[in-house]
């Protein structure tokens, strides 16, 4: 039988009319799909802590409801100290209320003598803005909603992910060959678990350092935005800057001197200089290995397509996207595109680009 040779052109287009479908699938339904995600992504994370307490002998739906409970616990520790903090930072509401009313008639009256626009001008700026941000408000507290909902379908997820993964293994050594179905599950797990452990252990760094560093230029609730700032770097790239700007505004408000703003800005700019250059690079390693370019179009997808939700999983899924180019024949080119320089010597040492078997 002759065999029919191999039509790259052909198989790229139907490959791109694929993702297409899948992408707008996932719009469509983004309302399921983000929980799903959420909750397989978590799974993953977990199972080391569950198969070691199955090891030691306990139940495995014990086992389970063990380690959801554990994680309850630290989510409900770390939600009591943020609405602590906010609680404190309530308190003072009223006195940055008026900082704030005499800061905008002093930045009003500069930008009228300074800069010559008109209190015309300024209005018309400032309703635009307002526009701007009570959209965006309206799509945080849509967000909010939607957390809550989040909150209680990720753990039912998880556990019956937990419950039935022998079925999904099942399934996977019946769809790949044998080897190849275990290749991929231990880098699968070594990305996912090895990202998750290494950005809680960044996230508690970059939180203590800014918090350090805002209690000593003397910034209020340097707690409260030196924890939100940490948090915030699960968003890679755009957290830092949102997590920057509300301490700069409060130092505005609330400092004498403008010199306390670019204190903050100081500092933050040099927490992320170490984040991106000695602690994420020597404590996630290489787990995701995924460049700048890539990483940042990840985000702007995840975003476009998930939202929020999208721009925290997008570093993590393109990890696995990149794993699964890895192992294929036709797709294995890609994945020069996404490694980072570090890694990509390696990873052409370990899988030839130019292998021609079958497609994994």
């Amino acid at each position: 039988m002759e065999v029919k040779p191999f039509d790259r052109l052909d198989y790229t287009f139907k490959l791109f009319i694929v993702i297409a479908l899948a992408i707008a699938g996932i719009i469509l339904i983004k309302d399921i799909v983000v929980p799903l995600a959420f909750a397989a992504f978590l799974s993953v994370v977990m199972l080391p802590a569950i198969k070691w307490m199955e090891g030691k002998k306990v139940n495995t739906i014990l086992a389970i409801t063990l380690v959801l409970l554990g994680f309850t616990c630290v989510l409900i520790l770390l939600g009591w100290l943020i609405v602590d903090q906010i609680a404190s930072l309530l308190r003072d509401l009223p006195d940055i209320e008026t900082r704030l009313t005499a800061f905008t008639t002093r930045t009003s009256r500069m930008l009228r003598n300074e800069f010559g626009f008109s209190l015309s001008e300024q209005n018309t700026f400032i309703k635009d803005v307002l526009k701007s941000v009570s959209t965006y408000a309206g799509d945080v507290l849509v967000s909010t909603t939607n957390l809550i909902s989040l909150v209680i379908q990720i753990p039912i997820y998880i556990f019956l992910f937990l419950i039935y993964r022998d079925k999904f293994r099942s399934f996977f050594q019946k769809l790949l060959p044998s080897q190849e179905e275990m290749n991929w599950k231990k880098d699968l797990e070594n990305v996912l678990q090895g990202y998750v452990t290494g950005l809680s252990l960044v996230t508690l760094i970059i939180a203590a350092l800014n918090t350090i560093g805002l209690a000593l230029l003397g910034i209020d609730h340097a707690i409260f935005f030196g924890l939100l700032s940490g948090l915030l770097t699960v968003i890679p790239y755009v957290g830092i800057f949102i997590g920057a700007a509300l301490p700069t505004l409060l130092a505005l408000l609330t400092k004498d001197s403008a010199w306390y703003g670019v204190g903050v800005i100081a500092i933050f700019s040099f927490v992320q200089f170490l984040e991106g250059n000695f602690i994420t690079p020597r404590i996630t390693g290489s787990k995701v290995s995924i460049n700048a370019l890539a990483a940042i179009i990840a985000l702007l997808l995840g975003g476009k397509i998930l939202g929020v939700a999208g721009m925290i999983l997008a570093v993590p899924a393109i990890g696995v996207v990149k794993i699964i180019l890895s192992h294929t024949t036709h797709l294995r080119a890609f994945v020069v595109l996404l490694e980072d320089d570090a890694q990509s010597k390696t990873i052409r040492k370990e899988v030839p680009l130019n292998d021609t078997d079958n497609d994994g």
